[in-house]
């Protein structure tokens, strides 16, 4: 059936209105480099939300679960083959979002008689110094950007913001380490979702006096108590493990637990 330019653009217009709505209700999702390699940190109530997809790759998303295992799946099929064909040095984040994950997201975006891929969904990948990490973040309409140092999903753009300037006066003054980059991103997830919270209850513009980063300590603790977790995993750039990803246990988040106790 034809669609004019008119019924395509209004179809578009709708379902990114349907997109963003769904997004609002995802728990942002934050990656920072640190000295010995990459964090990728959440804090969620239920499903996991953070995923090894090849050595020195790691994915996390927002959005629908089944679109999530979609993007997930195939990204890891894409680099295994990848690896298999041609070599493991040849599997970058480059090739699987640019000529792999960003163009199946685009097709399914431009045709109006699809249901959307709702997600917004973040890659790293461990560079042999900070300098060299990697960070994408695919939207969905299939349009990516490239980041270094950090970077943020999160359910609005304006939340999003927030969190990335909290990770940039980080990053600026420095490398961090591990407990100071396991701070700096639960912060980062609290003031995000502060935010987006504020927003869907306000329902309007955002006022000026919220330009300001308010203090997210309680708002964290309140989520933690309520049975939300951390989840948070490593790439680490030096390690003796055959593996370089590896989530963190207890042990390793105790520290910035106690801070929410």
């Amino acid at each position: 059936m034809p669609v004019s330019p008119y019924e395509w653009n209004e179809s578009i217009r709708q379902r990114n209105e349907y997109i963003e709505d769904r997004l609002k209700d995802g728990s942002p999702v934050v990656a920072l480099s640190y000295d010995n390699g990459v964090l990728i940190l959440c804090l969620r109530p239920t499903q996991r939300k953070i995923y090894e997809i090849y050595d020195k790759l790691v994915f996390s998303a927002i959005g629908n679960q089944a679109d999530i295992e979609t993007i997930r799946t195939g990204a890891i099929d894409i680099a295994h083959r990848e690896g298999f064909s041609r070599s493991p040095d040849d599997v970058s984040i480059q090739r699987i979002v640019g000529f792999a994950v960003s163009p199946g997201i685009k097709k399914v975006y431009a045709d109006p008689f699809a249901a959307p891929i709702v997600v917004r969904a973040l890659f790293a990948e461990l560079g042999k110094t900070p300098e060299l990490d990697q960070y994408f973040v695919v939207s969905y309409d299939g349009e990516f950007n490239r980041s270094q140092n950090y970077a943020v999903v999160a359910g609005t753009d304006y939340a999003e913001e927030r969190a990335l300037l909290h990770l940039k006066a980080l990053a600026d003054a420095g490398v961090p380490t591990l407990e100071q980059a396991l701070k700096a991103s639960v912060e980062a997830w609290g003031i995000g979702r502060k935010h987006i919270e504020e927003e869907d209850r306000e329902e309007g513009d955002i006022p000026s006096d919220r330009e300001k980063t308010v203090d997210v300590s309680g708002f964290i603790a309140e989520h933690i108590k309520s049975g939300w977790s951390i989840e948070a995993a490593i790439l680490e750039r030096q390690s003796h493990r055959e593996s370089r990803y590896r989530v963190l246990g207890d042990a390793d988040l105790a520290q910035v637990l106690a801070r929410y106790a």
